[in-house]
């Protein structure tokens, strides 16, 4: 990897592809876990689950993407800057250096850096910040 790439985690929301700065990420776990909905929180946070005793706060991203479809992940990305909070993903996909002449900022906004192109598709990359 050179000075100017960054190794990034793709992922999937529904027809969606995204992305996120694999810095951000702790670890991945599968959603199997039953999560516990908390009464009165913001309309992003679908609740908590129990990861080796740690209480994590999983959060649907599509909500502040604005994206359609139904929070049912298979994945959960623990995020590493924040704590205990993972996102509630449909499938992870790979880890990719991203260089940054391939990054178009020119669609960035609140909750994305920009868009890369890839051969068949786009991938969005997010801003784990702006997520959760």
């Amino acid at each position: 990897m050179s000075d100017d790439e960054t190794d990034v985690l793709e992922f999937s929301l529904g027809a969606g592809r995204y992305c996120i700065d694999i810095a951000h990420v702790d670890e991945i776990v599968d959603a199997g876990e039953d999560v516990t909905p908390i009464p009165n929180s913001e309309q992003h946070v679908i609740g908590v689950v129990d990861l080796r005793g740690e209480t994590t706060t999983v959060v649907d991203p599509r909500v502040k993407l604005g994206e359609d479809g139904a929070a049912d992940g298979t994945r959960i990305v623990v995020l590493s800057d924040h704590d205990a909070t993972g996102l509630l993903v449909d499938d992870v996909h790979e880890v990719e250096a991203v260089g940054e002449a391939a990054l178009d900022e020119s669609a960035a906004s609140e909750t994305t850096r920009g868009i890369i192109r890839r051969d068949d598709r786009f991938v969005v990359w997010v801003e784990p910040d702006a997520l959760v």
